[in-house]
Formats: structure tokens, C-alpha cells, sequence
């Protein structure tokens, strides 16, 4: 198993939980060119392309090193949270819906989360699907992962989860 990220401290942090059988290593996604052609069985990219200004050099790169009959496995910030605001609220606090804009125009979005600033790379899903489907890629399946009843139960601020979907995975194949 092999591990990628530009963020030297997230690379320092997955190396302490090391079992010896993987490796990290500070790296840019989008240029695997030190990984040879047809050398994974797997790839997972976890909030990895939402951070990416194109991801049409990664989804390639990926597609170069994966066997043939290989699986791309992404998860991402779903398109309708990247085009959005916050949730509208009434008077009283409670949640009326979600506030949704500019979904079709791609590029840097910016926010802060606990004092930190982020930048995040906004596409609608067809973006996505047209860089997936150019590399070469066919899509096996598109989730829309929602919280079960056990869930909620356990998290009942998640509710709102069951109205907007917070992120997306697709399942990919190289032929």
C-alpha cells in the first residue's frame, strides 16, 4: 500500500501508524510519473480531487498505473455543498433548507473551518464524469452516502444529512 500527499505533517501522521507493509510519502497526486505503468490493483482517492485545481492529470496518472481491470475508488465533497452557502435558518434557529448558487461555475472556493482557511476546487458532476470518462475509465457505480436510522440515533445532528448530500463516491474501472 502506498500513501500521497503534498502535506508533509499528514504524511508524518499516517507513518506513525505504519504496520510495515505500506508506504508514505510527500507527493503530488497529479504527477505519478515516479510509479510505473500498470502497478496497482486499487486506487482510493479520499477528499483527495476537490483539492485539486484540474483533476484531469490525476484521473489520468491514476489510470496509467492501474492494472487493467483495475479499481478507482473516489470520495469527494458532493458538488451541491461546494456550490453552496450555509443553511438557510429561521428565526427561531431551525433549519429551512439549503442555500444553493453558482453551481456550474467551476474553480476556488474558499472557507474557514476552527480558524483555518481552506481552499476547496468547485465542478458540477458533470465535470467530474467527463474527466473520469475521458481517461478512460467506465463508471461501475454513484453513491450518495446518507446516515442509517442507527446513526442518527447515535448522531442526531446529522438529520440534515438526509436532505442534501454532504459528499459523493464514484467506483471506477480501467477496462
Amino acid at each position: 500500500m502506498l500513501g500521497l500527499d503534498l502535506c508533509a505533517p499528514m504524511i508524518a501522521a499516517a507513518k506513525q501508524l505504519a504496520n510495515g507493509q505500506d508506504d508514505y510519502r510527500v507527493a503530488d497526486a497529479e504527477d505519478l510519473t515516479f510509479l510505473d505503468d500498470g502497478s496497482f490493483d486499487v486506487a482510493v482517492s479520499y477528499l483527495n480531487q476537490c483539492d485539486l485545481p484540474a483533476i484531469e492529470s490525476n484521473t489520468r496518472e491514476v489510470f496509467r498505473v492501474l492494472k487493467p481491470g483495475g479499481r478507482f475508488v473516489v470520495v469527494n465533497v458532493h458538488p451541491m455543498r461546494s456550490a453552496a452557502g450555509p443553511w438557510m435558518k429561521a428565526g427561531d434557529g431551525a433549519t429551512q433548507h439549503y442555500i444553493l448558487d453558482a453551481y456550474f461555475d467551476e474553480g476556488a472556493r474558499r472557507w474557514s473551518m476552527l480558524g483555518e482557511n481552506f481552499t476547496n476546487f468547485h465542478r458540477p458532476l458533470s465535470t467530474y464524469i467527463q474527466a473520469y470518462r475521458q481517461a478512460g475509465f467506465t463508471i461501475d457505480e454513484f453513491i450518495e452516502p446518507s446516515p442509517t436510522a442507527g446513526n442518527l440515533a447515535l448522531f442526531p445532528e446529522l438529520d440534515d444529512e438526509l436532505r442534501v448530500p454532504n459528499f459523493m463516491v464514484f467506483v471506477l474501472s480501467k477496462p
